[in-house]
């Protein structure tokens, strides 16, 4: 039976731990942190984490909560556990993911980058060294971008970046997860070129991906979703189908 550990108890860190309870012949909790206690409700006592840095090992720690959690307690996790970030912005500090890695492979543990939004991950990641030109473009209702000016809520269309991954992980870090996954599987984050843009008039989600190879190739994937919190609709169905596939047994037969 697999022990996952989970860090925060939002939207995200609350439904994981419901999802796993739910499946008890297949998944055990570890622990869960969260900043606020009291919004744990009724997680049992013996399961309440207070200090990342006692997290006892477990199979897979998920962290739900903010990039700042990667970068004050990962190698701690990843020392005893692997770790899964989806506050995937964290990993755009080079220092910092060289540090990660360096601790993963020394304790023989796994750095996991969930797909999230991004449709087609291991394709890129295959043509990655094949790749000229990839830009990745969201555009959100003003509401569902932190931190956004109250101008900006209150205008029409605006552009409110474009250029590399790594600047927009920078200043909009609870905004652009899939952003850096893109980046971190093909051209790089000073490379990858990312668009922010602002439409109060959008009732879902839109992500587009251009993806220009070498020999003229060209990749575009656009998906469309409702909105829930910053994130769409499908980002929890995808975190669960990241922790199974973490958590998975060697099958029969697999497509590899």
């Amino acid at each position: 039976m697999a022990r996952v550990g989970i860090i925060g108890f939002g939207y995200v860190g609350g439904g994981l731990y419901r999802w796993l309870t739910g499946q008890p012949d297949r998944y055990q909790v570890a622990f869960v942190h969260a900043r606020d206690p009291d919004r744990l409700g009724d997680v049992p006592a013996e399961l309440r984490l207070t200090d990342l840095s006692a997290a006892p090992p477990a199979d897979l720690v998920v962290e739900a909560a903010h990039p700042a959690i990667t970068a004050q307690f990962g190698a701690g996790l990843l020392s005893r556990s692997d770790y899964m970030p989806l506050s995937v912005s964290a990993l755009a500090d080079d220092e910092l993911r060289a540090r990660l890695l360096a601790v993963a492979s020394a304790y023989g543990h796994r750095l996991l980058i969930p797909h999230g939004a991004m449709v087609g991950v291991d394709s890129l990641f295959e043509w990655r060294r094949q790749w000229r030109d990839v830009t990745i473009t969201f555009r959100k209702p003003p509401a569902s971008i932190e931190p956004v000016a109250g101008a900006v809520a209150a205008g029409g269309e605006q552009i409110l970046f474009d250029g590399p991954v790594r600047e927009i992980a920078r200043r909009f870090p609870r905004n652009v997860n899939a952003m850096v996954t893109c980046a971190l599987a093909t051209v790089g984050l000073d490379r990858c070129r990312g668009r922010m843009i602002s439409d109060p008039a959008a009732t879902q989600l839109m992500l587009q991906l251009e993806a220009i190879g070498s020999d003229g190739s060209r990749l575009f994937i656009e998906r469309q979703q409702p909105v829930a919190g910053v994130s769409g609709s499908e980002m929890f169905a995808s975190l669960c189908r990241s922790v199974e596939l973490a958590l998975r047994p060697k099958q029969a037969m697999e497509f590899v």
